[in-house]
């Protein structure tokens, strides 16, 4: 099977193209940038450089979230289209479980992405029998509550620099990953990831995952309730 994967959830820009999770080409990029304008290019560099047609492809995989609301987007509207172009499958990967993928351990692994105002989007992963299991599901909490869920030591990945001292406090014996290559998404992990993911049934229904409101509604809210109209056409 041929896969193209990609990831825009944050400042990451993260591109693979695989086959049989052979990798055949990858990109990434760690920079703040428009992530409308550099994702195609990036895509068809590392489909010139693997050496596929578009028509070769059997799948697409997106992470669909948790992160930036606008970079979700950017991802998995491209990854819809080309799935519903190419008359090909689409499956998705949590945008956490990708970073988690990175960790090879024993613990509990707890990727992070920074929600500001001390918030999370967090989740607790764990490797069994080669497979990443999620045991507790992507959420968005405080740094503070999050902590407090946590029964036994972890392993802390992606968005950590930040919160450092605060997890050391809590967790002593916990380990707090510092590696770049640890703490980025990859698209290599998640093609991977995505081959053993279940194919979108619905391409055309599939929205991200974003584990919390834009600002813009949640004022709204305070006033209206969902319910009475549609309060996102309303923003």
């Amino acid at each position: 099977m041929k896969l193209l994967a990609m990831d825009t959830s944050n400042q990451t820009l993260a591109v693979a193209v695989l086959e049989d999770e052979k990798v055949l080409a990858h990109f990434q990029l760690n920079r703040k940038m428009n992530h409308s304008l550099t994702l195609m290019p990036a895509i068809e560099s590392v489909m010139q450089a693997s050496g596929l047609t578009p028509a070769d492809l059997d799948r697409i995989v997106v992470a669909k979230g948790p992160g930036s609301y606008t970079g979700i987007r950017i991802a998995v509207t491209t990854a819809k289209t080309l799935a519903e172009t190419l008359k090909i499958q689409l499956t998705t990967v949590s945008s956490l479980a990708v970073i988690a993928g990175n960790v090879q351990t024993e613990k509990v692994i707890i990727p992070l992405i920074d929600a500001r105002r001390n918030n999370v989007y967090a989740g607790a992963y764990r490797w069994e029998q080669g497979k990443l299991i999620s045991i507790m599901a992507d959420q968005h909490m405080s740094l503070t509550d999050l902590l407090q869920k946590i029964q036994e030591p972890a392993f802390f990945v992606g968005e950590t620099a930040k919160f450092k001292q605060e997890i050391n406090a809590a967790w002593p014996t916990a380990e707090v990953s510092e590696s770049d290559e640890q703490n980025l998404p990859s698209g290599i992990v998640l093609g991977k990831l995505g081959f053993l993911a279940k194919p979108v049934d619905d391409i055309h229904g599939l929205v991200p995952e974003y584990l919390k409101r834009v600002e813009a509604e949640e004022k709204w809210l305070e006033t209206h309730q969902p319910e009475d109209e549609d309060y996102v056409e309303k923003i």
